[in-house]
């Protein structure tokens, strides 16, 4: 889960990740982390060489996942996952036999982090790619890991593919991943982590002004781009998979449901039933993480039963707009 910091009332992404990239040609330069200097590189495409470490419970991790799937990149990078409940020094491999990831022998990501960097001083974050010779971290930007998994390992992907960035839809697609980031993404833990009332009262009405926007253009089109599914659902898709059953009570985001909004809630399951989509989500790791580890929002540490996962599987009915390709 990314990091945050407060401004006032308000808190904001801590969006300084380490920058490292895994390319089709890698290179290597130098460049300035905190007060030291980091040690930026771009690593080689080599299949078999990283391990793609995230969380079911995180939804900037459950991305990656669907990525990795969606690509056929599953015996290409390998994946381990943190279990939903961590601490302040880190996501641990507690799912596992002993505790242990079976791969990098950690109990807890930040052991990775310090074999590349002992003096690590930010979040532990999940996402986070591995090289697993020297199991230390390569890279932790979210957003970036996902893009490269499409594009620097290309060579990699299964035949039949999506094309989840395509050259003619592709500005229209990045305006629109911008203002899901920064407006629904973002904005539920905008409105879940406010100060005070003035700070959550902005936050509400920016993150339902983007909802309606969301939901007005979802009724004649499939997907956000039309008639394929692209980075841009995915990104929409694990917010909107966690609305219902954690930010709509937990963050306050409580004007309505997702359930109340025909549109929105119709893709939502269109893409749940997709394979490679539902088959990542685990409503009870995604309970226990956000109710569990946020003492603050939720101090008895009590875990909501609700909703139920047989409301994903009901008919979608959005086949009418069209077959994807």
């Amino acid at each position: 889960m990314p990091s945050y910091t407060q401004e006032g009332s308000s808190y904001e992404r801590d969006m300084a990740y380490i920058p490292d990239r895994i390319t089709k040609e890698p290179g290597r330069s130098q460049d300035q982390y905190d007060d030291g200097e980091l040690d930026v590189r771009t690593w080689p495409a080599e299949p078999g060489r990283y391990r793609l470490v995230a969380a079911r419970a995180c939804p900037w991790a459950n991305r990656s996942i669907i990525v990795r799937h969606l690509l056929g990149l599953e015996d290409v990078i390998s994946l381990g996952l943190a279990g939903p409940v961590h601490d302040e020094r880190s996501w641990t491999f507690d799912l596992d036999p002993g505790g242990r990831d079976p791969v990098l022998g950690y109990e807890r990501l930040q052991e990775a982090y310090f074999a590349r960097f002992p003096d690590y001083e930010k979040g532990i974050t999940v996402p986070a790619v591995v090289d697993v010779a020297s199991k230390a971290v390569v890279t932790n930007d979210f957003p970036q890991i996902t893009h490269d998994l499409f594009f620097e390992w290309r060579d990699h992907h299964r035949p039949d593919a999506p094309d989840l960035w395509p050259d003619d839809c592709r500005e229209e697609m990045e305006e629109v991943m911008q203002r899901v980031f920064t407006e629904v993404n973002n904005g539920v833990y905008r409105c879940g982590f406010a100060g005070s009332q003035e700070a959550y009262d902005e936050a509400y009405d920016r993150l339902w002004t983007a909802l309606d926007w969301l939901e007005e253009r979802l009724t004649d089109r499939r997907y956000l781009m039309g008639d394929r599914i692209t980075e841009a659902d995915i990104r929409l898709f694990t917010t909107l998979a966690r609305f219902d059953a954690v930010y709509h009570g937990h963050f306050k985001c409580n004007r309505n449901k997702l359930t109340e909004m025909p549109a929105l809630w119709g893709y939502a399951r269109d893409l749940f039933q997709t394979p490679g989509f539902g088959d990542t989500i685990d409503f009870d790791q995604v309970k226990r993480h956000y109710y569990v580890v946020h003492e603050d929002i939720n101090p008895t540490g009590i875990v909501p039963r609700g909703p139920e996962r047989e409301s994903w599987y009901s008919p979608h009915l959005r086949e009418k707009l069209g077959p994807p390709r």
